[in-house]
């Protein structure tokens, strides 16, 4: 009888343990993520949404969003590329702030990146700028296939970034609970 308890015990024990181990394993862990290939442009459905303005301040926030549409889950390995210009001329891109930590993205799972710019003045026209722009061009971490998208406001609407400086600022990219 004792060792039945014994057994019992240990048996309990090592599930509870094999338990927590797979636990510490998530899907949305940076060990599952080195499992995973990284995410691709062309994989990724690309949102970028600029928020809208606080009064009397000289910058603008904005949130790029982005879903991964591919058959696969893969991972989100640092910030994503992004930048505004006008044809070939002035340009204002990304610039990540802080560390960035590998995501692995399940299919069909989001993450989202705040942006802060500087923007126009008020009364100040947007020609003045130094990019002012309704499309900018995207790419996933570690992969150069740029792809442009349409800048919308919270409704929806196409919108324009004015950007009055060379650097548009990132925050690290995290994954949106689902």
């Amino acid at each position: 009888m004792r060792r039945r308890s014994l057994l019992a015990a240990t048996t309990a024990a090592l599930t509870l343990t094999v338990t927590l181990g797979l636990g510490a394993v998530a899907c949305g862990s940076a060990r599952m993520a080195a499992l995973h290939a990284n995410c691709t442009t062309k994989s990724l459905r690309w949102k970028l949404t600029v928020l809208k303005k606080v009064p009397r301040s000289a910058h603008r926030e904005a949130r790029l969003s982005v879903v991964n549409k591919g058959a696969q889950p893969c991972v989100f390995h640092g910030f994503p590329y992004l930048m505004v210009h006008v044809g070939k001329g002035p340009e204002s891109d990304g610039k990540g702030q802080g560390p960035a930590m590998p995501i692995d993205l399940q299919r069909g799972a989001t993450v989202t990146t705040s942006l802060r710019y500087r923007d126009s003045y008020p009364g100040r026209p947007s020609e003045t700028c130094l990019v002012s722009n309704d499309t900018a061009e995207v790419s996933a971490p570690r992969d150069r296939a740029g792809r442009l998208i349409p800048v919308r406001d919270e409704r929806g609407k196409r919108s324009r970034m004015d950007i009055c400086d060379h650097t548009i600022w990132m925050s690290p990219p995290r994954q949106v609970a689902e």
